[in-house]
């Protein structure tokens, strides 16, 4: 069976786990979680990198360090991980669902601003995929309205929209490290932070309400307890683990590229025969090979593609179940507007295996089996 996703791995991962349980510091903020803070920055030019137990947590402090309260409204895309939503939700806010773009399955940023009311405090857009919302845009709307903007780069990571990286546009960005995604921690994530004044108040929240942060640099001689805050630190085993993939990152982009176009390429005639639709990269995008995905005729069509996949012996998965549909996503939301394409769209997508270390003559048997299907 090959299978949709195997973990990264480079083989330096369990040396780096030894040297950090050396160092006798394992917990939180140590030498390794300081290498990632370090490589975050320099690769995307954020002020402020700090590494997270998860993408969630991550946003979970983006919205404790937007002031979401009870009452608020955020806009983001149904067609996202639950994260993005329970986030908001957590802090007393309704979710404001928009409609999705059909081509690169993400926000419809023409949307946004029809879904603005008097509580709107922050939009929330998704980079599907590793491939970019229209960022100029979406800052320009939220720049008229005096909004916050989170952008949820769970999938972005390595990833540009004109030469700049996603995660780096809004007030936040968040990363996730999770072991389906292109660099892995098992669990983790990371907050990036634009604005410099922000960043004393993120380490505080991060540091269980204290203000530990300073502590250690050696700023003041004890540490209290400041503001409300909770403990988003991960083990320094778990970054001494994403680390050495990051040391590799330029690497195991090269190696999930390859197998991207090798995709791409040969399903280029199906395409064209209006038999499936490949994926869209628009020309300010650069993505990160995240993904792979087809679009199906239909959701009929789509569980007989996957049936026959797995028959095959190769295991390729639908995504997301729309939030607006879902019951949380009902209690604690409302899609505005008409739901045009989030639901038609999310029903014809399905992902074909990717991950770095995929084999050539693996994505062959893949692409095979994929035109078998189309052409029986």
């Amino acid at each position: 069976m090959i299978r949709f996703n195997v973990p990264p791995y480079t083989g330096k991962e369990m040396d780096y786990i030894k040297q950090a349980v050396e160092n006798q510091k394992i917990c939180g903020d140590g030498d390794f979680t300081k290498k990632c803070n370090a490589w975050i920055e320099e690769k995307t030019g954020t002020t402020k990198a700090l590494l997270t137990t998860s993408c969630t947590h991550a946003t979970e402090m983006a919205a404790l360090l937007c002031d979401i309260k009870p009452g608020d409204e955020v806009i983001l895309p149904s067609y996202t991980f639950v994260s993005t939503a329970d986030a908001f939700v957590l802090r007393g806010a309704k979710a404001v669902f928009v409609d999705i773009r059909p081509d690169t399955m993400n926000i419809d940023e023409n949307l946004i601003e029809a879904a603005i009311t008097e509580k709107t405090k922050a939009i929330v857009p998704v980079h599907y995929a590793g491939v970019s919302c229209e960022m100029d845009k979406i800052m320009e709307i939220a720049e008229r309205h005096n909004l916050k903007v989170v952008e949820d780069a769970a999938q972005g990571v390595m990833s540009e929209y004109k030469g700049k990286a996603l995660g780096t546009f809004g007030d936040f960005g968040c990363f996730s490290f999770h072991e389906t995604k292109n660099f892995s921690m098992g669990e983790g994530g990371a907050l990036l932070i634009r604005d410099k004044d922000m960043i004393e108040e993120a380490e505080i929240i991060r540091e269980k309400g204290t203000n530990r942060a300073k502590y250690f640099r050696g700023q003041i001689d004890k540490y209290t307890w400041i503001d409300a805050g909770s403990s988003y630190l991960p083990s320094d085993m778990n970054a001494a683990y994403l680390f050495a993939q990051l040391e590799l990152a330029d690497a195991i982009t090269a190696d999930r590229m390859k197998t991207w176009k090798m995709y791409y390429e040969a399903f280029e005639e199906l395409e064209k025969a209006g038999k499936i639709e490949r994926p869209f990269i628009p020309a300010d995008c650069k993505h990160n090979a995240h993904m792979f995905y087809l679009k199906c005729k239909d959701l009929e069509e789509r569980s007989r593609f996957i049936k026959f996949l797995g028959e095959n012996d190769i295991l390729a998965v639908f995504h997301y179940i729309p939030l607006h549909t879902a019951p949380a996503g009902q209690k604690f939301g409302r899609f505005n507007g008409e739901d045009v394409y989030t639901t038609k769209e999310s029903e014809r997508l399905v992902r074909l295996p990717l991950y770095y270390g995929l084999k050539e003559e693996q994505t062959e048997y893949i692409i095979g089996k994929v035109k078998e299907f189309y052409n029986a």
